[in-house]
């Protein structure tokens, strides 16, 4: 009997420490994070800043500071962004999700190329054909960019989306005398919506954080919230840049929610098929 305790106990200890170390990793960057954004002086040694307050807030928000701006930016280029990726995902979505398209399986790794690939290396031979274009230190040429990191995203799910779909629906919107435009803007497209908003949220997400991209196509004429994170903590500003990262953290987390509404277990089920 004692030995059965002496099991429960070291079980129960081993689990406890398991979960404090896992509450650590997760939540103790974030706990770093918002200690930073209403430290108003903090250095070593000190375990806590030694004084607290808002003042860099009122900076951050204040209309000499260059966040608004940045944000207004960064909102536009993600929204631009998705539009773009949904013009081309809707009907490249709906095309690959019919299981008798020629090449299917090819069309679909295509996708995933600029994933293949790292990141800085394609950004920089971008940066430079964009130059010779006209696009570098604009906003297309950033939101093009971005698009193209987006349609994974878009496209993969977008066919998940229509591949989940109950074809008897459309077979009896087309018995019952509608044509196909008809059925695929009042049938389909309905149904869909839901895989169309999740992956609307991942790209604009995508494009929200995006730094790399920016970094080479846009700087310096472009401005986002990354690339005003990077600049404040490279210049040793941490409460700036922990109060732009907290502002960056906000819409992650809402979307997120709302993506767990939208995405339904029987489209997850279609990803990759």
């Amino acid at each position: 009997m004692n030995t059965f305790r002496q099991k429960l106990r070291g079980s129960f200890l081993l689990q406890t420490l398991l979960l404090t170390f896992l509450v650590l990793a997760l939540f103790g960057p974030l706990l770093n994070l918002l200690i930073w954004t209403v430290a108003e002086s903090w250095f070593f040694p000190h375990t806590l800043p030694s004084q607290w307050g808002l003042k860099y807030w009122s900076q951050v928000f204040s209309p000499y500071s260059d966040v608004s701006g940045s944000l207004s930016v960064s909102v536009l280029i993600a929204v631009l962004a998705v539009l773009v990726c949904l013009i081309i995902s809707v009907p490249a979505g709906y095309a690959l999700a019919q299981r008798g398209m020629p090449c299917r399986a090819f069309f679909m790794l295509l996708f995933l190329i600029p994933q293949a690939f790292p990141n800085l290396t394609v950004y920089m031979n971008v940066a430079r054909l964009f130059y010779q274009w006209g696009l570098n230190g604009t906003v297309a040429g950033v939101v093009l960019v971005h698009s193209v990191h987006g349609l994974m995203y878009s496209i993969w799910i977008s066919v998940a989306a229509f591949s989940s779909l109950d074809p008897m629906l459309a077979r009896a919107s087309r018995n019952l005398g509608a044509g196909p435009v008809y059925t695929f803007f009042h049938i389909i497209l309905p149904q869909a919506a839901p895989g169309l908003i999740a992956a609307s949220i991942f790209v604009f997400l995508e494009s929200l954080d995006e730094f790399t991209a920016t970094f080479f196509v846009g700087a310096p004429d472009i401005t986002t919230l990354p690339i005003l994170l990077y600049t404040a903590s490279m210049s040793g500003n941490y409460q700036v840049s922990s109060i732009t990262a907290l502002i960056l953290l906000v819409p992650s987390v809402l979307f997120m929610l709302v993506i767990h509404k939208f995405m339904r277990p029987e489209m997850l089920s279609k990803l990759g098929k």
